[in-house]
């Protein structure tokens, strides 16, 4: 009578466990609700839209309807010499302002603020913070005021009796890199401090001990020990620097010519100085793919490191 008694209860607790389950999962799973709307809303939308309206010939002006031209526009940017002067352009500012300049300068500045003593740190750590923390188009103008013909960077080399030139004409790529660089280091330089203050003090006294040199321990223990910060750092630095547009438009438009007009900047003049929407967005979206292989690059390598 018991065990009859007992599989009953059972069996009328049975058909209430699955639904307990699913609201417990449901309850779980909640709080994503409002982030993922978010999402949906002003990140999965607008990249739809834009996918829609680079397969047509939209336009600002002289309009009344669009039409649909397929992939007439993906096939106008490869074979315009412009757009493969951008793409260039843009890698090469890319490598020498983020994969270079601020990943190996934010590294050293790093390394030596763990050496300094605190007010040095102190300083140091207010100045490439405070380039950091600008406004795009602030920083813009004061590296312009730096590099223009007659701005500081002249002044310095009459000063030095030394040849005085317009930067922003005869190097305009290389100055906008810099430039960035400027701006941008306090951002590894953060991201290197922390790793570096995660290494054992132990383990590098042993090396030291053990008679290796500042080169051999930078190579051999410092670098290995950070390298998921290094591929973090370098995934976030190319993605941002991909999209820099203001500090570029700020200090030379693209110019002189399209001497320094990388994809960001090519992509606003097509779209928005000659009216060609859709050709514009048909170049954004070249510009997200880029990023999204640099970002699948970057992963599979740190996740081969793990």
């Amino acid at each position: 009578m018991t065990g009859v008694l007992a599989r009953t209860a059972a069996r009328a607790r049975t058909p209430g466990a699955p639904s307990a389950g699913l609201r417990t999962r449901l309850l779980r799973w909640s709080p994503l609700v409002p982030a993922t709307v978010l999402l949906l809303l002003f990140l999965v939308g607008p990249i739809g839209y834009c996918v829609l309206i680079a397969f047509t010939d939209t336009q600002l002006t002289g309009q009344e309807s669009a039409s649909f031209v397929g992939l007439a526009n993906f096939r106008r940017a490869f074979g315009d010499p412009a757009f493969r002067n951008a793409v260039v352009l843009t890698l090469v500012f890319t490598v020498l302002s983020s994969l270079v300049g601020q990943n190996t300068l934010g590294l050293a500045l790093a390394g030596l603020m763990r050496r300094a003593s605190r007010p040095v740190r102190s300083l140091t750590g207010a100045m490439v913070i405070t380039a950091w923390v600008l406004p795009e188009i602030v920083a813009g103008f004061l590296l312009y005021t730096f590099f223009e013909r007659r701005g500081t960077l002249n002044a310095l080399l009459e000063w030095l009796q030394l040849p005085a030139q317009n930067w922003l004409f005869t190097l305009p790529i290389m100055a906008v890199s810099f430039a960035n660089v400027w701006r941008g280091t306090a951002f590894s330089m953060l991201i290197y401090s922390a790793a570096l203050a995660g290494i054992p003090q132990e383990v590098t006294e042993s090396a030291e001990v053990d008679g290796a040199g500042g080169l051999r321990r930078l190579w051999h223990i410092t670098l290995p020990m950070i390298r998921r910060s290094i591929g973090t750092n370098l995934m976030l630095n190319t993605l941002q620097t991909l999209s820099v547009f203001g500090l570029i438009w700020v200090m030379t438009r693209g110019g002189p010519g399209n001497r320094s007009q990388t994809l960001p900047v090519f992509m606003y003049d097509q779209a928005f100085l000659k009216s060609l929407i859709g050709y514009g967005t048909a170049v954004a979206l070249l510009l997200l793919l880029v990023g999204a292989l640099f970002s699948v690059g970057y992963l599979r390598l740190l996740r081969e490191e793990v």
